[in-house]
């Protein structure tokens, strides 16, 4: 088994370190065949936008007119700053994280609650990702650690529980929000709706998103000696790239874990990230997530 410790990276950081503190940094790399059975003697936001076209080489001013500094320097305007947030929506009656990047705002609960309710983005939305969450849910109150808001009600007590653990998983990612009250009920926090995640959790690549190589690949999982295999696909279904690397903790509890993974020269094309475990009884692949990205050729 490897060694654990934090691991820490971007949204992933945030999903291992809440669920249970870190354990030891994962391993990764490049295999090469797809594996068939675990590795020997290993220790185990926004709405994609188009792909963007490479912009022509600038050229240089005409002789007679002198070059000035641009409209937006000139004029003192400047560029919005950003947020990223995570947003978690439901697939296959799980929970599953995706990010949008919007202009910052002070009511970051708002603004995540209202981007949840908003639903997933047609790249989320093809993988089976929904929201329970209706529009107009805000949060009344923030003190000492814990929001407080109502939700409308829902007949089917496990789609209830399904929306509850939306609001807590997205809400519990700001540092001033550990716990949520929920209609006046006892707070409640991540680990109240554990149950409710994947055995393999990916929290980058998003769908949608346009990737090159070297890719990061991160996440969340509770797998069989803690190996988590990565596989990528290209349009036409076939394998450019393997991978695996080990979460933070094994078989029975979830760690973080970060596989680099890479490949040779492609053009751009769409594609997909397969995040699976191998199964110890035949070999197969097991428990997968599938992301749909873009693949760019590298930069």
């Amino acid at each position: 088994m490897t060694g654990r410790g934090a691991v820490g990276l971007g949204a992933s950081a945030l999903v291992a370190a809440l669920l249970l503190g870190g354990c030891g940094t994962p391993r990764s790399g490049d295999l090469g065949p797809a594996p068939t059975a675990p590795p020997p003697n290993v220790a185990p936001t926004d709405r994609p936008e188009p792909t963007p076209t490479r912009a022509a080489a600038p050229t240089s001013p005409p002789a007679n007119r002198p070059s000035g500094p641009s409209t937006a320097a000139s004029t003192g305007t400047r560029r919005p700053d950003l947020v990223t947030i995570e947003l978690w929506y439901v697939r296959a009656g799980l929970l599953v994280p995706t990010r949008r990047t919007r202009p910052a705002t002070v009511s970051t609960s708002r603004l995540a609650l209202t981007e949840l309710a908003a639903g997933p983005s047609p790249a989320e939305a093809a993988t089976g990702m929904i929201t329970l969450l209706p529009a107009g849910v805000t949060v009344t109150r923030i003190a000492d650690g814990v929001a407080t808001l109502r939700l409308p009600s829902v007949g089917d007590p496990a789609s209830r529980r399904l929306r509850e653990a939306q609001v807590v998983w997205t809400l519990t990612q700001f540092p001033s929000v550990r716990q949520v009250r929920l209609d006046g009920a006892a707070p409640v926090d991540r680990a109240d709706y554990a149950d409710l995640l994947p055995p393999i959790v990916v929290t980058g690549p998003i769908p949608g998103e346009r990737v090159s190589a070297p890719l990061v690949v991160t996440g969340t999982a509770t797998v069989f000696e803690a190996t988590v295999s990565v596989r990528v696909l290209d349009a036409g279904g076939r394998t450019v790239a393997t991978g695996f690397g080990t979460a933070s903790c094994g078989s029975g509890c979830r760690g973080g874990y970060r596989v680099v993974i890479g490949w040779g020269t492609i053009r751009e094309q769409r594609g997909t990230v397969e995040v699976y475990e191998v199964s110890a009884d035949n070999g197969t692949r097991i428990n997968t997530m599938a992301v749909p990205v873009v693949l760019a050729p590298r930069d």
